[in-house]
């Protein structure tokens, strides 16, 4: 992989610049693309954009910023992939959208009211950018690297940058902006911000059927150039109408779970929504219940391991094993406590509860094989 440092000022940053919203940023005479399909939105308040002016105007230098090379005949040239905020500040400053008060006066000073060498100074400023080009594995390591310190991309974002298209881009519409169609439709049960990409890569993982980065990265790069994301888009909604007609009942736990994951193991399962949501209300309400989100896989297969199910207390065992006198119930064998483990007598599925009365002490080998069977 190619990375190089190019020349630029604030002046050759700014020619250009427009702000089509969803029809994309650009600026560096239109040969850069500011908003590529996997950057966030912009979220620089008022104070943090004027510090970026103020640095410029003072001298200061501002951190280094780094470009990606689409290569000779893209239309935009580069892509940013770190130094959006940045960028866009002094791009808004330059076509007078705000302000920033001078240290003396206090008066707000535009674009229009300095002197003109005031702004020549502000063009001329230099600006440090790295340009890399490279196969897409040595990308996305070099967008991992320059993403240790400071607000990182997530995973998500950085896979945007490598498999970036028209694919990425419909995506983003559906699963990327504040309020876009998942959210607004199915917010309350799936977790995760959409400006973070984190919608999207729920979704991705869902369509790809296995949350590894592997399988990830491969259904992405299957998709790259795909004209639109109408499948990933269509999966999505198949996935959460099967949720909504299976547990018509909300309940807040109910954004913590992997829902495709769930639709895939139990999507041609005959099931009654009614007699499931009378078997969830039971583990709502128990406290012996540490996992709320494992509820809705619980009543499905029945495995208890979902539930994570509160465990008894080291006095708890104390107290059962000098009961037992340290005598395992099952084998016979005198253990010292160390070598045992707390156990219910009558299981949680039988209505018991994590109580004194209910412990036993089991010697490893007696709990371990009641475990498996």
């Amino acid at each position: 992989m190619d990375i190089a440092q190019i020349d630029v000022t604030a002046g050759d940053l700014v020619t250009g610049f427009s702000d089509d919203g969803d029809g994309g940023v650009r600026a560096f005479g239109g040969d850069l693309d500011v908003r590529p399909a996997f950057q966030r939105e912009f979220v620089y308040d008022d104070k943090q954009r004027t510090a970026v002016i103020e640095s410029v105007v003072q001298g200061y230098p501002l951190n280094a910023m780094y470009w990606a090379d689409r290569g000779e005949g893209s239309a935009p040239r580069y892509e940013i992939i770190d130094g959006q905020q940045r960028t866009i500040s002094l791009c808004q400053y330059a076509t007078g959208d705000f302000s920033f008060p001078d240290l003396l006066s206090h008066h707000a000073l535009f674009i229009g009211n300095l002197t003109a060498d005031q702004r020549q100074a502000i063009m001329e400023y230099p600006l440090t950018v790295y340009v890399c080009s490279g196969t897409d594995n040595e990308k996305l390591r070099w967008f991992e690297t320059i993403n240790i310190a400071g607000e990182v991309l997530t995973r998500q974002e950085l896979r945007n940058a490598v498999y970036s298209g028209t694919w990425v881009t419909d995506a983003k519409r559906w699963f990327s902006r504040r309020n876009c169609q998942a959210e607004r439709r199915y917010g309350r049960y799936v977790s995760g911000s959409p400006i973070r990409q984190e919608l999207l890569e729920q979704a991705i993982k869902w369509a790809a059927g296995g949350g590894s980065d592997e399988a990830v990265t491969g259904y992405m790069a299957q998709h790259q150039h795909d004209p639109d994301s109408a499948d990933l888009w269509e999966h999505f909604q198949v996935v959460m109408d099967w949720v909504q007609r299976t547990f018509p009942d909300y309940q807040n736990p109910m954004r913590k779970v992997d829902w495709g994951t769930v639709y895939d193991d139990h999507k041609n399962d005959t099931l009654h929504p009614e007699e499931l949501a009378a078997e969830v209300s039971r583990p709502l309400a128990d406290e012996d219940v540490q996992s709320g989100p494992g509820i809705y896989r619980y009543v499905l297969d029945r495995d208890e391991r979902h539930l994570n199910l509160r465990r008894f207390t080291e006095r708890q065992k104390q107290r059962a094993h000098a009961r037992q006198n340290g005598v395992c119930p099952r084998c016979g064998t005198k253990f010292d406590i160390s070598e045992m483990e707390g156990d219910h007598v009558d299981p949680w599925s039988e209505g018991d509860t994590t109580s004194d009365d209910n412990c036993q002490m089991l010697c490893r080998p007696c709990n371990r094989r009641k475990g498996a069977a």
